[in-house]
């Protein structure tokens, strides 16, 4: 079988799945008067422009993204199972993936989000549609940011070890879902109080759930995390059990009622900084990295920009967090201060990225979107921090742009140690 036609047939699943789901979802949200094939048509016509746009996106970032890498000779395809067609140095096959992923990707979101209508729907107190736990589960583990902590796993391990294994394989499946969901699930059911009050839950940045997936959520959370902490925690050492340990506390501590590490200042940035340097670290034990001067700053340089993140993130939720009497750093210090230390964190990141061996003084270019992003707020007020949101979201797709820039740094890592 050549390539093509498994992408073809790759294609079509994504394309029916896609096209199935998002005619089932958007048709749910429609009212039931005349105007329903109107409203309908309307919906998905904007859905597709939408896939269309994330598509073309995503053939930019596949022909740059692949042709370095071809470039670099990390692999090739035989020239007999290929059309022979490229776009840079990519082949043409190459491009069925990101077209299944804007086929199918949009529509299972949607689907798993929608807000379902008719008089079998059972509502909540407030009238609201009760949602089942799978879709809001799926939700409260934030998919768009999934990447966020498998990705420093994944190539924390694969940089030391250069090779693909199972202990590879399974470590970035549980930092890429079950971690995310534990992560952010108990967060979600330890903050229902002041996530009523907070306009931006309910979607990409939250699930806002009902009080009675509450108990499921945490056992859910139990069940998925603990056979992979397991089977993790076999496959190392007493420095990977450790790395583990710390990486799941944290996890609960950040959220969980009589510890609540989120409502310490200071210590709640740290707290959630580890949530994403932790799972570097695992994958550095479970390699048996040697922990250099270098790597060791690298990581400093890691967990700087973990706690910027965090503190500029708080900012938005100043409002929410005080009605709901939650002390963190951003209703502690203000607005103005919080921000300020956002921005001086992201420059010591940046800075400290010099230090360490090279090509890793490349990356610290990478704090400048960062700055650049968070320094116009430098004189943001309590009463405006709301406002903040706006760079929020922009923060969250630096991040991809970011890990495009990481990982090219790694490949040229990749390629200058022997």
């Amino acid at each position: 079988m050549t390539y093509l036609w498994l992408a073809l047939a790759f294609i079509a699943a994504a394309a029916t799945a896609g096209v199935l789901l998002t005619r089932n979802a958007t048709g749910g949200r429609l009212a039931t008067d005349g105007q329903r094939g109107g409203q309908h048509a309307g919906n998905a016509g904007r859905h597709w422009k939408a896939a269309g746009l994330a598509f073309a996106a995503l053939v930019v970032l596949t022909a740059v993204f692949d042709s370095i890498m071809i470039g670099m000779e990390l692999f090739h395809y035989d020239p007999g199972h290929i059309l022979g067609l490229r776009i840079g140095l990519a082949p043409v096959e190459d491009f069925a993936y990101p077209l299944a992923a804007a086929l199918a990707l949009p529509g299972l979101w949607i689907w798993l989000t929608r807000k379902r209508q008719g008089t079998s729907t059972v509502e909540d107190a407030s009238g609201s549609p009760r949602k089942g736990l799978i879709s809001q589960a799926f939700l409260a583990s934030r998919p768009v940011s999934w990447i966020n902590t498998a990705y420093p796993f994944a190539a924390a391990m694969l940089l030391t070890t250069r090779e693909i294994d199972w202990v590879l394989v399974a470590g970035t499946l549980y930092f890429l879902v079950p971690y995310n969901l534990a992560m952010y699930g108990i967060n979600d059911v330890f903050d229902y109080a002041s996530d009523l009050k907070n306009p931006r839950k309910g979607g990409i940045e939250g699930a806002l759930l009902e009080p009675r997936l509450h108990r499921p959520m945490l056992w859910l959370a139990a069940v998925t995390n603990l056979p992979f902490l397991l089977v993790l925690g076999f496959a190392g050492g007493p420095a990977t059990w450790l790395a583990l340990a710390v990486s799941a506390f944290a996890v609960v501590a950040y959220s969980a009622a009589g510890l609540r590490f989120k409502e310490r200042p200071v210590l709640d940035s740290m707290t959630s900084s580890t949530h994403f340097v932790s799972p570097a670290v695992v994958g550095l034990t479970l390699s048996g990295a040697t922990m250099t001067p270098g790597l060791v700053v690298l990581l400093a340089a890691f967990f700087m920009w973990g706690m910027a993140a965090h503190a500029f993130g708080a900012v938005q939720d100043i409002e929410p967090d005080r009605q709901a009497d939650i002390a963190s750093i951003a209703t502690v210090f203000g607005a103005r201060r919080t921000v300020r230390t956002a921005v001086v964190l992201w420059l010591l990141a940046g800075l400290a990225m010099l230090a360490t061996p090279w090509p890793g003084p490349l990356a610290a270019v990478i704090a400048l979107p960062y700055i650049l992003n968070c320094a116009p707020w430098w004189n943001v007020t309590d009463s405006t921090a709301a406002r903040t949101n706006v760079a929020w979201r922009r923060f969250i797709w630096l991040n991809y742009g970011s890990g495009f820039l990481v990982t090219l740094i790694l490949i040229l890592q990749w390629n200058t140690v022997p």
